[in-house]
């Protein structure tokens, strides 16, 4: 497959149906429901570091928020090819909003990270301690998004150097 018909295949993929879509948005649906859950159940416990259980519940929140924003039509391009000022819009405000997690996920590491290992005994009086649940699930989530935005960056350079390399080999 030459580059254009890579890069065609991208752009357009083929046309899958419905209950694919539906299935595919509700797996990724779980893990921010999962996150507003334990976000507001454990939202008191944990004095050691009192913004985890309000990141956690944020990064839900916002989860579903983009998941929903996704089913807007707002790829679809006017009659004379540009794009219609809901798409614009939605561009606009998808930018915001990567932003705005992207920041909250650091902030969000600089709170998880800085406890580790937390204190998960409550009996111990004086100690500020961190719902063991809580804490482990508010660290593999964000080390997981550490992960796959890792792969991600891999799989982007690793297409980059392909569509260099084979277009130097056409010229």
């Amino acid at each position: 497959m030459d580059p254009k018909q890579m890069w065609n295949y991208v752009s357009s993929p083929p046309k899958t149906s419905i209950t694919c879509l539906v299935i595919t948005k509700l797996l990724c649906l779980a893990l921010p429901i999962a996150q507003i859950a334990i976000g507001a159940v454990y939202l008191q416990d944990c004095p050691q570091q009192h913004y985890i259980p309000v990141y956690v519940l944020v990064c839900g929140v916002f989860g579903v928020f983009l998941a929903l924003l996704s089913c807007l039509p707002c790829a679809r391009e006017t009659e004379e090819g540009g794009q219609t000022t809901l798409g614009h819009f939605c561009n606009v405000w998808n930018a915001l909003v990567s932003t705005f997690l992207f920041c909250w996920m650091i902030s969000g590491s600089v709170w998880i990270y800085s406890i580790y290992p937390p204190n998960y005994n409550q009996t111990l009086a004086g100690d500020p301690y961190c719902n063991k649940t809580l804490y482990l699930f508010a660290f593999w989530t964000t080390t997981l998004a550490y992960i796959l935005l890792g792969v991600a960056l891999f799989i982007g350079c690793c297409f980059c150097i392909c569509a260099c390399i084979c277009g130097l080999a056409k010229d």
